[in-house]
């Protein structure tokens, strides 16, 4: 719809560089382009300048504009998604805890923090891209609280809480280990993975920082440099039979190989 029509009379006093100087009866001056005045126009022509309201136009553009403020403010007001935690696996003195993708929207990661009854940890940092995060130096058979927090560019967001207790070291279903190179053949290794089958433990292929254990008899290898670099203590086969023997797990330093170590925090690569 148009509407509030008006109509103003003016006289033309210069046209130059594409704008003509437009000069009203009560001697306001008005620029105006020459490109859009009718054809013959020169100075001193008179002319009439007709000014129209178009309602119908205004109202489309301005849904137009509330349109896509709304379609803005849907796309970049969503906050990031709280991660969801849960236990992996847990040893005597370990946890590896777990989270799906970060849904984090328009905002930017900054940091991940692993809390374990309430206080932050110190070790490093967790990487940015990591799912999952290795929790070590833990007391055996003993409760946990443990929750991640994320750092963002739109505020930090925490997780649910999970609670847990750390295996007796009677409780040898915890172990899972990986072997490394042995000086007994096939015959020393099938017997050790029928160990494993009779006390309930487990063993991967592959080392990962999955794992509780390296068991190996040499200290070389690719999977015993990983084991350094993970903390990963890398142990003699003696120590799965004197778990069994004992019917408990035994301590680790009594049987590592030269080189290795204990663990505090390690991150799923």
């Amino acid at each position: 719809m148009i509407t509030d029509v008006v109509s103003q009379e003016f006289t033309v006093g210069k046209v130059d560089a594409g704008m003509a100087i437009l000069l009203s009866p009560d001697h306001h001056l008005i620029e105006f382009p020459a490109t859009i005045l009718p054809d013959g126009v020169t100075t001193g022509s008179i002319i009439n300048v007709t000014i129209e309201r178009n309602t119908d136009e205004e109202r489309r553009k301005r849904e137009e504009f509330l349109d896509m403020q709304e379609t803005i403010f849907r796309q970049f007001s969503k906050c990031p998604e709280p991660p969801v935690i849960s236990l992996r696996s847990l040893t005597q003195t370990s946890a590896i805890i777990q989270w799906k993708p970060l849904v984090l929207h328009n905002a930017d990661l900054r940091g991940i923090d692993i809390y374990r009854n309430e206080q932050k940890l110190s070790s490093p940092s967790v990487p940015l891209m990591a799912q999952s995060a290795k929790l070590s130096g833990m007391d055996v058979s003993t409760e946990y609280k443990v929750q991640v927090v994320i750092r963002t560019s739109a505020g930090a967001f925490r997780s649910n809480v999970i609670s847990f207790k750390t295996h007796s070291l009677d409780n040898l279903t915890g172990i899972c280990v990986s072997f490394g190179a042995l000086s007994g053949g096939p015959g020393e290794l099938d017997s050790l993975i029928a160990l494993l089958s009779r006390v309930g433990a487990r063993y991967t292929d592959d080392l990962s920082t999955d794992n509780t254990h390296l068991v190996c008899t040499f200290a070389r290898g690719p999977k015993y440099e990983k084991a350094l670099e993970w903390n990963i203590p890398a142990v003699s086969p003696e120590f799965l039979k004197a778990c069994e023997q004992n019917g408990k797990v035994m301590p680790a330093h009594s049987y590592y190989v030269q080189g290795s170590g204990a663990t505090r925090l390690s991150l799923d690569k």
